[in-house]
């Protein structure tokens, strides 16, 4: 049995099952890390709690972006931030991965 009562302590559990998880990876398995410990997250802790404000923001300037067609921030491509462009595919690839999970399970 476990007690939680800090947000540092749900984070400790998160940290045990991604060790977990790479651990299972190493020996053969290919969990996707970020999966894993969403699908555990809601038997010790709310999803909330591990939502980070800028990362939620991001997400929304990328989808304003893609669904008006316009750039998320002033200029061309070759003006876009580095940093900005590389978040921009990893959350790219994670909406794809979640419809492409959606449609496996027909809950498109």
């Amino acid at each position: 049995m476990r007690i939680f009562t800090s947000d540092k302590d749900v984070w400790d559990v998160i940290d045990l099952l991604i060790d977990e998880t790479e651990q299972a990876n190493y020996e053969g398995k290919s969990f996707n890390i970020a999966e894993s410990v969403m699908a555990q997250l809601p038997f010790f802790a709310c999803n909330n709690l591990i939502l980070n404000k800028e990362s939620q923001a991001d997400i929304a300037r990328f989808i304003y972006s893609r669904d008006f067609n316009i750039p998320p921030y002033k200029g061309s491509y070759g003006d876009q931030p580095s940093k900005w462009i590389e978040k921009s595919f990893t959350i790219k690839n994670l909406l794809e991965r979640q419809k492409s999970k959606a449609m496996k399970h027909g809950t498109t």
